[in-house]
């Protein structure tokens, strides 16, 4: 029957359903109880009308609503038959357990509830402490209650309940602990005489106190009543008198952890405690995510170790394996080794015995012949001794003169010289048997490095040689990033030669006059290791004087390398490319460039007056270079030094003394310098955008200059360089008219 209670009950007011509604979840619910919570999201902007949905108190379906409002939904007439039965099946008899429920105090407090109660007052008995802690234990918004058979409905009625009300009324102003004070007797509420014997228990359950005699009728050693929870005696108030702070006469039969505060049933539906319990749902589910990726982790874990077991068992294995096959090499080495000694042996020993037995032939001859001799001269007769001394005489003397021959000649060594044993090496290669390191980092001696225009050989060497297997070779294009383990990870442009077996390699179809920086990666079986960067350069590119491209009163050297003032000169065949104007005495290099950064020197001698610089090929040939827009040149003219571009001029400062004029074509980078070389002194850069390739061009108009071409590029020019980055010169825009050297430059045409 009280399973079958359970069901009957409405999850908001916790009684038997009233005028059930059957909702479209196929949960049901009061009339009223419904009506109450479309009452508690109502609001001045919001009024009841308006409200068309509402969520199922049981699963939290949404409950759509039409223009009938509850009206609209449908009544469970099955469920209300089963409750008008069964309160007729409990009205059968006084003493079974419904009769006794109807009886008793309704709406019961959940066991959290209960168990606060119990812990806040600190009765014993009925384990109050122990459901204290079940209280801080449960969920954040418990929404579960435990109804049980309640009895003594008596003490509701007549003087009792008056009594009761009464304290109630008194103390209204007051707390639990002062009113437990001012009354301390607490008398039974299911007694029926008059004054009631005192209580000895409260049943926190029933909400009920008993005196010894009534406990014993009332709750028997039997279930249910055995899960009843009994305490010390506690005022009704302390009971009874907890009702819910945001919703009128609704008690409290739940706790929220989150706010630390109990709360009714719809505090949980449509208070503000609603997102609780859905706070609480995340939670749990976020827990049980954590929970999981835990057992994921360990899973993976527990796979790791077990890898682990079988790659100790592989690795143990090999080593057996690789130990046994040594064993196996020494054994057979000390066989063969072994041999040969035995082989020597034999041989020896065949030597010896042969010669043991010449010794011992020797021997007996010449035992034969003393006692031959001895017998002669003991011969009384002399006429037989005479006889026979001269052929024993002849024997001895042969004999004695023989003796180098009877005598074997013993010259075999017992040592075995040949077979020393050395196994110093081997002995501490094998102390140092271990697991294969990687190797360590080579090292690039750019000492040893060289390069040409378009290659650069790199030399480096290796500490533990032996354990190296090749070798990778890295280069890139250095860019000026002074991070150069940046560098190595971010460029995308890095060019790679690998499997070098050598301690050097030569890489070829470089640009001229380029920076680069390099890496070499020794690599063995157990990894690589890198070596420190490396910047090298390869030299400016290579050219010579043009003969086609001379004026006619200039002379070129053999190797075209020197130029010469001559006006005697005039043997040369017009052609498009040769300087032809009056006064323009010039020359251009061999070679167009068009990328890459070349530098080259120029002697300049005793001349005084020249023009060097470059241009495009369509530079005009009658007029001077940097006078037009295609050429770009420093000149000087006797005393007064210049930089000339499109017709404009402007001074610039160098030595009288400038002997060596260095020029620096930059084309990738769009400058064009120029250097005082002996002194390392920069003159004045060119900001170029280079849009053609350039020739480098020359032109004298007195004595003579001589060229330096496929030169590396300077180390002060780095220096430099970077100095012009920050101090950039004033723009060429100097009209002609304007230049202070005006009537110079006139006395030079």
């Amino acid at each position: 029957m009280e399973t079958l209670e359970s069901e009957l009950t409405c999850p908001i007011c916790l009684e038997l359903f009233e005028d059930p509604l059957l909702l479209p979840c196929a949960h049901s619910l009061c009339f009223n109880c419904a009506h109450r919570i479309l009452v508690s999201h109502c609001s001045t902007s919001k009024p009841l009308e308006s409200i068309s949905a509402f969520q199922c108190p049981t699963c939290r379906y949404v409950i759509t609503l039409n223009h009938r409002g509850l009206e609209g939904l449908k009544r469970n007439v099955t469920l209300q038959n089963i409750i008008d039965r069964f309160q007729k099946a409990s009205l059968s008899g006084p003493n079974s357990p419904t009769e006794s429920r109807r009886l008793q105090p309704q709406r019961p407090y959940t066991a959290t509830i209960s168990g606060t109660i119990a812990g806040t007052i600190g009765g014993g008995g009925g384990g109050g402490g122990t459901s204290g802690s079940s209280a801080r234990g449960s969920p954040a918004t418990s929404s579960h209650s435990h109804p049980h058979a309640n009895h003594a409905n008596h003490a509701n009625h007549g003087n009792h309940t008056n009594h009761t009300n009464h304290t109630n009324h008194t103390n209204a102003n007051h707390s639990p602990a002062v009113v437990a004070k001012m009354d301390p007797r607490i008398s039974c509420q299911f007694c029926e005489q008059d004054p009631p014997r005192e209580a000895v228990k409260t049943c926190v359950t029933c909400e009920v106190s008993y005196c010894d005699r009534c406990l014993r009728a009332t709750h028997p050693n039997k279930k249910p009543f055995t899960g009843h929870r009994l305490v010390e005696p506690v005022p009704d108030t302390h009971i009874r008198g907890l009702t819910c702070l945001e919703h009128e006469n609704e008690k409290v039969n739940m706790y929220c952890l989150v706010d630390d505060q109990l709360i009714c049933a719809l505090c949980k539906l449509v208070g503000r405690h609603r997102d609780h319990q859905q706070t609480l749902e995340n939670n749990l589910t976020n827990l049980v995510k954590r929970n999981s990726e835990l057992e994921n982790q360990m899973a993976k874990l527990i796979q790791i170790c077990q890898q682990v077991e079988v790659n100790t068992a592989m690795h143990e294995a090999k080593l057996v394996e690789e130990c046994d096959e040594l064993v196996e090499i020494i054994r057979q080495r000390k066989q063969v080794i072994a041999v040969k000694i035995k082989e020597s042996k034999v041989m020896k020993l065949r030597k010896l015995a042969q010669q043991i037995a010449n010794c011992r032939q020797c021997l007996e001859r010449s035992s034969a012949l003393i006692t031959q001799a001895e017998q002669s001269l003991k011969e009384n007769d002399h006429a037989r001794f005479l006889q026979t001394a001269r052929n024993v005489a002849e024997r001895v003397a042969m004999a004695t003169a023989s003796s180098q021959v009877l005598i074997p000649d013993v010259n075999l060594n017992e040592a075995f010289d040949n077979f020393a044993l050395d196994f110093s090496r081997e002995k501490k290669i094998l102390e140092a048997l271990d697991y294969l390191t990687a190797p360590s980092p080579p090292s690039i001696r750019d000492e040893l490095c060289t390069a040409s225009h378009d290659t650069i050989t790199v030399h480096w060497t290796s500490e533990d040689e032996f354990s190296v297997t090749s070798y990778e070779l890295q280069y890139t294009i250095y860019t000026g990033q002074t991070n150069f383990i940046s560098l190595y990870n971010s460029a995308d442009s890095w060019m790679i030669v690998p499997n070098i077996k050598q301690n050097h390699y030569t890489v070829h179809g470089l640009q001229s006059g380029t920076r680069y920086i390099f890496f070499v990666k020794a690599i063995n079986q157990a990894g690589s290791r890198n070596s420190e960067p490396a910047r090298l350069k390869t030299n400016s590119q290579p050219f010579k004087l043009d003969p086609k491209t001379a004026h006619k009163k200039l002379r070129l050297s053999n190797d075209c390398l020197t130029m010469e003032k001559d006006e005697s000169s005039l043997k040369k065949s017009h052609t498009p490319e040769r300087f032809s104007g009056t006064g323009s005495y010039g020359a251009a290099g061999n070679v167009f460039i068009d990328s890459g950064g070349h530098y080259w020197e120029v002697l300049l001698g005793a001349s005084t007056w020249y023009a060097i610089g470059v241009a495009y090929k369509s530079a005009p040939k009658n007029e001077w270079s940097g006078k037009n827009s295609s050429s770009w040149v420093f000149s000087r003219c006797n005393n007064n030094f210049m930089v000339r571009h499109d017709g404009k001029e402007m001074l610039v400062e160098a030595s009288l003394q400038l002997r060596r004029l260095g020029v620096l074509l930059d084309y990738d980078n769009n400058s064009l310098t120029f250097y005082d070389a002996m002194n390392s002194q920069h003159i004045h850069t060119f900001e170029v955008s280079f849009l053609l390739p350039v020739v480098p061009t020359f032109m004298i108009w007195n004595k003579s200059v001589m060229i330096l071409s496929g030169l590396p590029v300077p180390d002060f020019v780095d220096g430099v360089a970077s100095d012009l980055q920050e101090q950039q010169q004033q723009q060429m825009g100097l009209c002609r008219q304007e230049s202070p050297y005006l009537t110079g430059m006139k006395t030079c045409h």
